[in-house]
């Protein structure tokens, strides 16, 4: 007989002489889950050996977990018979956490138990206690609050990627199949995801230098998060350079940053954020890179490069919006995000960094600069700031007025009339139209 394999909540012990390793396995379950079984009598790899059972061995069990798990927990110890073997069977649960066994402090990472400091085991839990609170709880939206075309586009998605079965499928059956509403209320989880009361604020600007000076263009946009992809996702593509290729007669447009890798970092910036707290989602556009900021500290104890390097289990701060993104693919495959980035974007040679704050985590990709780019104002080293800032704003919009290009770099009208002439004496622009209403053409 087999049991199968060990899990995250299941631990196998051969004999009661492996109970000091028992007791850890114990406590790092706690910890992580809060529930779970370990068997004496079963192989790692899941064959029932067997183990001598007497009410001796049972206690000796009993006060082994009495003496090394502390806050104290009350277990339910038995034996169970399989193929005429018997087993101790060791059943607990706990919701005081941090539990220790003889004094140290464990974790449960797949079937292994890890040790961890003080401070780090702080961190799991503070993290853990946001996802298991925040998303079941009930919002202040109704549970008709609902964003049907976000829903439709949920499950169109998902069918279409094969991750959810063809079928008919409606708003109150996705909704209630994934736990999204409560007592007649969208959860947490519920509103962010499809709610139309516009649950999540996502900033978005193009600046003309790179850092945030000049403003070429700003928004705010208002939504749920699965029509807030496609409005990132489109802002992003908008202002960003592509390239055109020819293959066989027919024209590809390919943009200077893997789609792939844009869809991957926004996904999991609304995967693993923290929502409502004191900052919101930011993509910042420069000429030199492009900024994704998701609010809430980095979510995983591994860093990024580990995830590149190893091969470690995701860690989840929202369960429920991670597993919706991932059905509709939004999400790839839980843990392999950081190492899909690293290879698009060693293949598309575009550089990459990270920024972990107590605030939030802002992913950077680094544009590669070239002579044609929209915001280049690099080309003439006698241009001074004010003409280059100029510059770029009509590169972007050649019918700017005086007034609005002032509005944006904060200088006199007076100011930005003298940089058009400049601009105009040194043969970057001319004038067409009227001189109250101008239209610029760009020359170089």
């Amino acid at each position: 007989m087999n049991l199968g394999k060990e899990t995250e909540t299941l631990e196998f012990k051969k004999t009661t002489g492996e109970m000091k390793a028992a007791m850890v396995s114990i406590s790092s379950i706690l910890n992580k889950h809060g529930v779970g079984t370990l068997y004496f009598g079963v192989k790692p790899n899941g064959d029932v050996t067997g183990q001598d059972v007497s009410e001796s061995s049972l206690r000796d069990v009993s006060r082994a977990v009495y003496e090394n798990i502390k806050p104290q927990i009350y277990p339910v110890i038995s034996e169970e018979i399989i193929d005429g073997k018997s087993l101790i069977k060791v059943e607990f649960s706990g919701d005081n956490t941090p539990y220790s066994a003889a004094g140290r402090y464990y974790l449960r990472t797949a079937d292994e138990d890890r040790e961890v400091a003080p401070e780090e085991l702080k961190v799991f839990f503070e993290a853990n206690k946001y996802r298991t609170k925040w998303e079941m709880d009930k919002s202040t939206a109704k549970a008709d609050k609902v964003d049907r075309s976000a829903v439709k586009t949920f499950w169109q998605r998902a069918v279409e990627a094969g991750r959810l079965p063809k079928g008919k499928y409606n708003t109150p059956i996705v909704i209630n199949r994934f736990g999204l509403v409560q007592d007649d209320y969208l959860t947490n989880a519920g509103e962010a995801l499809f709610g139309n009361t516009h649950p999540i604020s996502l900033k978005v600007g193009v600046f003309a230098t790179d850092e945030k000076l000049t403003i070429l263009d700003m928004a705010l946009f208002e939504d749920n998060i699965i029509n807030l992809l496609d409005k990132a996702e489109e802002y992003i593509f908008k202002n960003i350079r592509w390239r055109v290729e020819i293959n066989k007669m027919e024209r590809d447009e390919i943009p200077e940053i893997p789609a792939a890798v844009i869809r991957e970092v926004l996904a999991n910036g609304f995967a693993h954020a923290i929502y409502g707290g004191r900052t919101h989602h930011e993509i910042c556009i420069h000429p030199g890179m492009i900024t994704i900021y998701s609010p809430g500290d980095y979510a995983s104890k591994y860093m990024p490069e580990e995830y590149i390097k190893e091969h470690h289990e995701s860690e989840l701060r929202n369960d429920t919006i991670s597993k919706m993104l991932y059905l509709c693919k939004r999400i790839e495959q839980f843990g392999s995000g950081f190492k899909r980035i690293d290879s698009l974007c060693k293949d598309a040679k575009v550089k990459y960094s990270y920024e972990n704050t107590r605030n939030g985590f802002k992913f950077i990709i680094y544009r590669n600069r070239i002579h044609s780019d929209i915001l280049d104002v690099t080309l003439d080293v006698t241009l001074n700031g004010t003409e280059k800032a100029v510059y770029a704003i009509l590169k972007q919009k050649p019918d700017s007025s005086r007034e609005e290009i002032s509005e944006k770099i904060s200088k006199t009208v007076r100011t930005v009339q003298r940089a058009l002439d400049s601009l105009k004496d040194k043969g970057y622009i001319k004038r067409e139209g009227s001189r109250q209403y101008p239209v610029w053409q760009i020359l170089k």
